[in-house]
């Protein structure tokens, strides 16, 4: 059976391709954000409903986990500014106020010990360094708060881990996200100290709640 590394079987691409690629994106994920909940909203609220305080959420994209958040003080980051907008436009839909700004999750322009919570969803396949941004996650996470990761990655079933391989060069380069990553390995080697973790849909999903501190 052939085997990836944590973070697939490539550097990821730039900052810049990045941006590009996601704000051609933007419109179509707002457009299917209700098929995402149905498929996806019960494990982001598993993952996400527990957050509270000053929460931070890495690579909001379009603000698809904003509805499962409680009564936080909500901030969001990601590069792409179209994403942005849409992210924009879910907060006021949902009536939550929410501070956004464009940054990368490598370099979060945040203080030390900032939030009570930092949570990202099906991100780290798409960081070009995904160790670095989650050891970012842990720097301006408060101690005692927590990191909480929805993620997806390489199927714990053999075939369809074989169909993800088969096909992972041509979603990199369309959408430059790396599907057969291992999550938990990369939570691994930032150093990241699991309180909880977990696999569901065929092995493909992986939810993470971690402490920040580094080890």
């Amino acid at each position: 059976m052939a085997r990836s590394r944590p973070g697939g079987d490539r550097p990821g691409k730039s900052p810049e391709e990045l941006a590009a690629i996601y704000d051609d994106a933007a419109a179509r994920f707002e457009r299917f954000d209700r098929l995402q909940g149905v498929l996806l909203g019960r494990y982001r609220r598993r993952v996400f409903g527990p957050a509270a305080g000053r929460v931070l959420d890495v690579a909001c994209g379009t603000g698809a986990n904003f509805r499962y958040l409680g009564d936080v003080d909500l901030v969001g980051v990601d590069l792409s500014p179209a994403m942005l907008a849409g992210a924009r436009r879910t907060a006021d839909r949902l009536g939550r106020s929410a501070t956004l700004l464009r940054a990368d999750a490598a370099r979060l322009p945040f203080p030390d010990d900032s939030f009570d919570s930092v949570v990202s969803a099906l991100s780290t396949c798409t960081f070009p360094d995904p160790v670095a941004a989650l050891r970012e996650m842990a720097r301006v996470c408060r101690p005692g708060g927590s990191i909480r990761l929805l993620e997806h990655g390489r199927s714990a079933v053999g075939p369809l881990a074989a169909l993800q391989d088969r096909f992972a060069d041509r979603h990199f380069e369309s959408m430059g996200c790396r599907w057969n990553q291992r999550p938990a390995a990369l939570v691994e080697a930032a150093g990241l100290r699991p309180r909880e973790r977990w696999r569901s849909a065929l092995g493909v999903l992986t939810g993470v709640v971690a402490d920040p501190a580094v080890t």
